[in-house]
């Protein structure tokens, strides 16, 4: 091997460049047509109660379309039920893929997740120190003593006074 001849990478293969799926314009007319067929598969799963008026298909892809209804459950407003439907090519019979609940536009969301630290109010901040201060008192009251009544209290506050009256009683004397 010569030293004078370096090594070159080969730059790495390309993969060949996929064409991007075409989402058709409009429903494959048997499965926009199986309304009662995503209806029925809902049923499998959802109470009749809870399963409302159609809305619409929305074409996913070819031989693909997901049917659409009205969810009456309590909680989930404006949520609606789907049915995704498919079929074989040439085929004339459509079969339920997957059924599940999703929101609308409208749907009554839950707001988005905030990490706790910045959840944390000045009043709450407030109401955690006041409970810490508390804690710290307790701890700091002497262990051999008992604790005091009010009455005891009211007391310890009035004898250093008498003793002061006593005193200067004395030196009157």
């Amino acid at each position: 091997m010569n030293t004078t001849d370096t090594f070159v990478p080969e730059e790495p293969k390309k993969p060949a460049a996929r064409k991007p799926q075409r989402r058709p314009s409009k429903p494959d007319a048997v499965l926009a047509a199986a309304v009662e067929t995503a209806r029925a598969g809902l049923l499998e799963v959802v109470p009749e109660v809870q399963l409302g008026e159609w809305i619409g298909a929305v074409p996913e892809a070819d031989r693909l379309v997901t049917h659409r209804f009205q969810a009456n459950r309590a909680g989930y407003r404006g949520w609606q039920w789907y049915a995704t439907v498919a079929r074989v090519p040439r085929g004339k019979v459509a079969t339920v893929c997957e059924v599940g609940l999703l929101p609308s536009e409208d749907s009554v969301l839950a707001p988005e997740w905030v990490p706790w630290s910045e959840r944390l109010r000045p009043e709450d901040v407030a109401a955690q120190a006041e409970v810490k201060a508390g804690e710290r008192a307790e701890n700091a009251a002497p262990e051999n003593e008992e604790p005091r009544t009010g009455a005891e209290e009211q007391e310890k506050a009035v004898e250093p006074e008498e003793d002061a009256a006593d005193g200067a009683a004395m030196e009157d004397e």
